[in-house]
């Protein structure tokens, strides 16, 4: 799926940007990592990478809120930000 596709099937929309929703989406990052941290020290390997993927997924949509644009997929997200902002291969 592309971002166009992610658009039309209403899984990513445009909004106004919001900088409150961006702020809170990376103060829940930050603590997600310090969790996963927390959590790799004691060995919860599992529980480890749930952390981290939750604090880089809140860190994405916190660009999005910024961009005015809300979610509703986890792929879309990243189609998103590949698209707007990641050059492949150049």
């Amino acid at each position: 799926m592309n971002v166009r596709e992610c658009f039309e099937k209403r899984l990513l929309w445009e909004d106004r940007p919001d900088l409150r929703r961006s702020d809170r989406s990376m103060e829940v990052a930050e603590a997600k990592l310090e969790e996963a941290e927390k959590a790799l020290v004691y060995g919860l390997l599992d529980a480890t990478v749930i952390l981290a993927y939750t604090a880089m997924f809140h860190a994405a949509r916190a660009v999005l809120f910024r961009d005015g644009v809300i979610e509703r997929s986890h792929i879309c997200l990243i189609e998103y930000l590949k698209e707007r902002y990641v050059r492949l291969g150049g």
